[in-house]
């Protein structure tokens, strides 16, 4: 099963813990080794109560007939040596049982928690591009249903191992009695076998059913905690409860279908193996043991493998069944894993220079899918030290342009040159370590005022912190708040104004004291109050700074060195600010506008 070429993936989480695998699949067999021994001893204790002094079994090697069957002892010692090893075996097969489940358990769980932050690790390396593609919610749920079922999958392999094991035990047992009995069991298990194939092909198909339905409700799920504010706004409670309705009765649905097929294959088996039971007997009697061919302690043991082998086919063949319902689960992990769908940033080799002339932008353009260009033939110049101003209508293209700065993408063709190197040979983390980004919506994480701050910094100090958040003019907030820094902001900073969030960014670029700033809109969606302090703050950060600011309102921008206007992905004009009013061209529309309006 684990030949798919999808789940090869998957192989590497179990390379990794091979030592617990094998460790699990040792005290299996050597569960299964204990199971036999007991069984083969029970022929000759069978035997001794059946007749104390009949002679007892030999097997032609001395070692067994002198030490483990006691043969040419008295009768009665010879019972209590074989219940003795007998014992020694049951117990031998217990300890090595509990030591397969443990293993099996820890095999398990190392394996999902090596999926699960293989995924993180995928996550992280792959293009932002990689995410406006895909449903976030398809992610989420693998990240949590799906590796829940996998991690159940899992334990059903290790069962299948286990099982296995002692079916072959149990095999070999029944046909060193009879192998002509053994035959007729093997054949009706075998014929069993193929005729649930089948039905486990069709459990498969339905399992698949039940990993997209899990998708769509945390997707929906998602969108309604994330935006109930809305929501509650438009009064459409009714609207989403219905859409998540029909997303749960969807995989009530496809649990329901996939789980009426599964729970087919127990009665099935265990009608088949139950009828093979009651044949073997009636064969057995009528054709081995009234004609004296098989001695009844053979036949009682051959039951008794036969009696411990029906719950272990009605097994096998249940677990099988789980198995393909689990398969669509392992698809959708190992999907998530491949590395020859998804769009990756190379990195380069070379660290990141101090700036020191500027960035250049030559013949970039920019498409997020084939023939829809975002950006066209983009030519600038961003001078060392300066404000550069990204201005023009929304959908022209000016938070595209500046993400290929920290590389989030990579320009479909042309060049982005930083002092003359080109951005694809420089080493991404290194890149990035210069650059601070504070976007129109800050992202707040639910962790404590101080951690947002110093995020990905934990070692810094509180007063390296507490002087951030001043310069941010964050600090009478922040100490106004109950716990002061420790306080918590919950999800999204939901505690938190708009203004507050912006500020709390700006600290955090502050401590990261980059050497190129981006200000995506960054004071848009303020009132003037906050904006005020907002940009305060803003100045402070930028002083000394090669700063790209992309603004609506031309006023924050209006004092920059260098302003770009961006219409439909192209440059239309650039300038410094007076040069491109007195053109009264594109700047001077926008700025015609904004006057109008105030």
């Amino acid at each position: 099963m684990w030949i798919r070429e999808e789940n090869k993936i998957l192989l590497r989480s179990f390379r990794k813990n091979a030592h617990l695998i094998g460790l699990t699949v040792l005290f299996s067999l050597c569960a299964a080794v204990m199971e036999g021994a007991s069984l083969g001893l029970l022929i000759p204790f069978l035997q001794s109560l059946q007749d104390p002094e009949a002679p007892g079994i030999q097997t032609g090697w001395k070692i067994v007939d002198n030490v483990l069957l006691g043969v040419g002892e008295e009768p009665l010692l010879r019972m209590y040596r074989i219940c003795g090893f007998l014992l020694i075996a049951i117990w031998i097969r217990s300890l090595c049982s509990y030591l397969t489940t443990t293993y099996g358990m820890k095999s398990r769980a190392y394996v999902v928690e090596d999926l699960r932050l293989r995924i993180i690790d995928q996550l992280q390396s792959v293009s932002l591009r990689f995410f406006t593609t895909v449903n976030h919610g398809q992610i989420l749920s693998s990240l949590t249903t799906e590796l829940g079922r996998v991690s159940y999958s899992l334990r059903v392999l290790v069962v299948l191992i286990t099982r296995g094991l002692l079916l072959v035990v149990y095999g070999a047992v029944a046909i060193l009695v009879s192998w002509e009995l053994s035959l007729i069991v093997v054949g009706t298990y075998g014929f069993m076998s193929l005729a649930l194939t089948s039905l486990i092909r069709r459990i498969r198909s339905s399992a698949e059913k039940v990993t997209q339905a899990n998708a769509s409700f945390t997707s929906y799920a998602s969108e309604f905690i994330n935006g109930i504010r809305t929501i509650t706004a438009f009064n459409a409670q009714g609207f989403e409860r219905e859409r998540l309705r029909r997303a749960a009765n969807d995989i009530a649905a496809s649990v329901i279908e996939t789980s009426t097929r599964a729970m087919m294959v127990s009665p099935l088996s265990q009608g088949v193996v139950s009828a093979v039971l009651v044949g073997v007997i009636i064969v057995a009697v009528q054709f081995y043991i009234l004609p004296g061919k098989l001695d009844m302690a053979f036949l009682l043991a051959f039951l008794f493998a036969l009696f411990r082998m029906m719950p272990v086919v009605q097994q096998m063949n249940g677990v099988r069944g789980d198995w393909a319902d689990m398969e669509a689960a392992l698809a959708s992990i190992a999907d998530l894993l491949r590395k020859d769908n998804k769009p990756y940033l190379k990195d380069g080799t070379l660290e990141a220079p101090h700036i020191r002339k500027g960035i250049t932008f030559e013949h970039v353009h920019f498409a997020y899918d084939p023939g829809e260009p975002v950006l066209e033939d983009v030519n600038i110049w961003i001078e060392a030290g300066k404000t550069t101003a990204i201005v023009g209508a929304s959908g022209a293209g000016k938070s595209t342009l500046v993400d290929l700065v920290p590389r989030f993408f990579d320009p479909t063709s042309g060049r982005i040159l930083l002092d003359g190197i080109d951005l694809r040979q420089l080493k991404v983390n290194s890149l990035r370590d210069r650059i601070a980004v504070v976007s129109q919506t800050a992202f707040i994480f639910n962790d404590s005022v101080r951690n947002n701050i110093a995020y990905g910094m934990p070692d810094l100090s509180l007063d390296r912190i507490r002087d951030a958040a001043a310069k941010a003019n964050a600090l009478e907030f922040i100490e106004s708040m109950p716990d002061g820094f420790d306080t918590m902001l919950g999800d999204f900073g939901v505690r938190l104004s708009g203004g507050e969030r912006q500020r709390i960014a700006i600290a955090r670029a502050i401590l990261r004291n980059p050497e190129i700033l981006i200000l995506d809109e960054a004071t848009s969606a303020l009132d003037s109050v906050s904006e005020k302090l907002v940009q305060q703050s803003l100045d402070r950060l930028m002083e000394g700074r090669t700063v790209i600011a992309i603004a609506h309102r031309l006023s924050t921008v209006e004092h920059s060195d260098w302003v770009v206007v961006l219409e439909n992905g192209r440059v239309v004009e650039q300038g410094t600010y007076d040069e491109l009013l007195e053109r009264k061209e594109y700047l001077w529309k926008y700025h015609s506008i904004q006057f109008q309006l105030a």
